[in-house]
């Protein structure tokens, strides 16, 4: 059986899929095709824009007889604007319909940032901007306790919407908050890690809570970010990681996700190229040595590249810092 992780409802598989910047004519066929190459852990989220696609893939797949629902492990996140109480069941229900799902596995706060609501039929994902018709096109935050919020997300798995919940871009101050009065505890911890960042601190201190973390973006790969300057970036390039690779004859991808494995957390790479998916799937057949995991550590930079503190004021023309 391949390494899962244990939650509070089933277990999430230590390898996903990662939906973000999939683009959305793709996204059915190539869902449909990493289920069948045996991925078990789709991630996804309002904001990416393809849940429709990610759910005609996993009908596909399931009414081909490749998989039951229960295989399956979907990830879907409450994006910014509906963060008011009255709007995180509608906000779920919607990712459901649109998934053609009764239920997720993982709903995630996607960003500590509430924003104005803008209702679904008015614009659907609403994205980051309130108003994009206005002359100044900005940001405008909601004055939303996060625990309202929580409280809403801990209804939903009340409901049987959802199993499992967490957060996503989160910070170890607004952990401690979090768990302060939180009925049911964030069971999911999702951030930006790999060898550039290797977030020691925050992963050890979510893990000490008892909650299981997911990386994104963990191969280090910046092309994502581009628009930000970081589209060069590629951490499975470096020397150290090639190196090892060389000596256990596997890619240097399937070294960064091995190594992200035995730090104990689950990886969601995303790649659109077959050989590439069937490779990061497959990183349970070697180990690094305690001297390859200490080898990885000489490439932190504490490089973080989704960062509402760098986007939001070129993207978005406003300040929304999140991990000062």
């Amino acid at each position: 059986m391949s390494q899962s992780f244990a939650l509070p409802n089933g277990r999430m598989p230590a390898v996903g899929f990662g939906c973000w910047k999939v683009e959305k004519d793709a996204t059915a066929d190539l869902i449909e095709k990493v289920i069948k190459f045996g991925y078990r852990h789709i991630d996804g989220a309002c904001d990416y824009a393809n849940e429709k696609e990610v759910g005609q893939g996993i009908k596909r797949a399931i009414d081909a007889g490749v998989c039951k629902r229960e295989d399956l492990f979907v990830t879907s996140k409450l994006w910014n604007t509906f963060h008011a109480p009255e709007h995180v069941a509608v906000a779920c229900q919607k990712s459901l319909d649109d998934l053609g799902l009764d239920y997720l596995d993982l709903y995630l706060i996607h960003f500590p940032i509430s924003l104005k609501f803008v209702p679904i039929e008015v614009r659907y994902p609403p994205e980051w901007i309130y108003d994009p018709s206005s002359a100044e096109k900005k940001m405008e935050f909601a004055p939303v306790p996060v625990s309202a919020t929580w409280q809403a997300m801990e209804e939903l798995v009340g409901r049987g919407l959802v199993k499992n919940i967490g957060l996503s871009n989160w910070n170890a101050q607004g952990l401690r908050d979090i768990f302060s009065y939180a009925k049911l505890k964030p069971s999911v911890l999702q951030i930006e890690v790999h060898p550039y960042l290797q977030c020691e601190r925050l992963v050890s201190y979510a893990q000490s809570l008892g909650m299981v973390v997911t990386a994104f973006s963990p191969l280090g790969h910046g092309q994502s970010y581009a628009m930000l300057g970081y589209g060069n970036v590629v951490a499975i390039e470096e020397e150290v990681v090639i190196e090892i690779a060389k000596r256990l004859e596997v890619t240097p991808a399937q070294v960064v996700l091995r190594w992200g494995i035995q730090r104990g957390y689950a990886v969601i790479p995303k790649s659109a190229n077959e050989g590439r998916m069937k490779e990061n799937l497959a990183v349970e057949s070697f180990n690094l040595s305690k001297e390859d995991m200490e080898k990885m550590k000489t490439l932190e930079k504490k490089f973080r590249m989704n960062d509402p503190g760098n986007f939001c004021p070129i993207a978005f023309n406003t300040p929304c810092p999140i991990w000062e």
